[in-house]
């Protein structure tokens, strides 16, 4: 049996090199993919990549301050090419544009803006009050803990360690949740550290933010992606980062969803550090079909 420390240390070595990628020329970046056991490319995948490749083409004192992405089509388990678009460099801010592609495909596009240093007025909403994650059992062990009633589907990449954790908040059963609010919260973290680049942290809390958002829509109608009912898709997906943070240090995703309609749910999300700096925030458009 391999280390569990080890083990961690790998996997974040891996995910970090799945967002290092690879320079093609006239802003032009081939990425790998990865198979965490979806049918389709990772959501979160996409976005930490294209996140890279629009910074690759911007100057590291004006860093990425928000982006906004759309998914297009499923993508497959293959590499993916991204095209850099250099829109526009102001005095302080500067565009790009990010389009992804397999096998001549367009799969997803990002507009993400970026900004040099500036000051100004401050303000942020508060943190909630949450249990310590210290005190709350990971959502990786809660599928473990399910043995043989664990989905099919999920029985090999869905119980194996992982570069991120998460752990929720509040206890529900994964395969029948009774219905709750729709708010909840999860706290996340690397499992082993991270190199000191910013960029490496925006990309894979972009990479992270992708994770639990659309299950915000679930809980008041008592559902779970685990039941087999819920035909799910990401539409869209916005950023934006307000202050520094690193994601090998436990941070606070607080989730809710305002609307649901129409086959569609609208889930945001806002990200804390353990001393309630509010670091970033995020949202999603999802469409959600649940069979009868």
């Amino acid at each position: 049996m391999s280390d569990p420390a080890t083990t961690a240390a790998r996997r974040v070595a891996e995910l970090v090199a799945l967002m290092d990628l690879e320079a093609l020329g006239e802003d032009r970046f081939r990425a790998q993919s990865e198979d965490i056991g979806s049918r389709s490319v990772y959501g979160g995948q996409v976005l930490g990549q294209a996140l890279v490749a629009a910074s690759r083409t911007v100057a590291a004192d004006r860093p990425m301050h928000s982006m906004h992405a759309y998914f297009l089509l499923p993508g497959e388990h293959a590499p993916i090419e991204y095209t850099v678009d250099r829109v526009r460099d102001g005095r302080s801010f500067t565009t790009r544009h990010v389009v992804a592609r397999q096998q001549e495909r367009t799969i997803f596009e990002l507009s993400a803006s970026f900004q040099s240093a500036a000051s100004g007025i401050e303000h942020q909403a508060a943190m909630p009050e949450e249990p310590e994650p210290e005190s709350l059992q990971g959502e990786l062990q809660q599928r473990i803990a399910l043995g043989d009633r664990l989905p099919a589907a999920w029985r090999v990449k869905g119980t194996e360690p992982q570069a991120i954790e998460y752990r929720g908040t509040d206890s529900n059963d994964l395969l029948a949740p009774v219905p709750r609010p729709a708010g909840s919260a999860i706290w996340m973290r690397a499992t082993a550290p991270l190199p000191d680049d910013p960029i490496v942290h925006r990309a894979l809390l972009a990479y992270a933010s992708d994770h639990g958002l659309l299950r915000a829509a679930l809980r008041p109608h008592g559902l779970s992606f685990f039941g087999g009912k819920v035909r799910a898709a990401s539409l869209d997906h916005a950023m934006w980062f307000h202050r520094d943070f690193r994601l090998d240090e436990w941070l606070l995703y607080v989730l809710d969803s305002p609307s649901a309609g129409g086959a569609r749910a609208l889930c945001r999300g806002s990200v804390f550090t353990r001393d309630g700096r509010l670091v970033a925030s995020a949202a999603q458009e999802g469409m959600l079909r649940v069979r009868g």
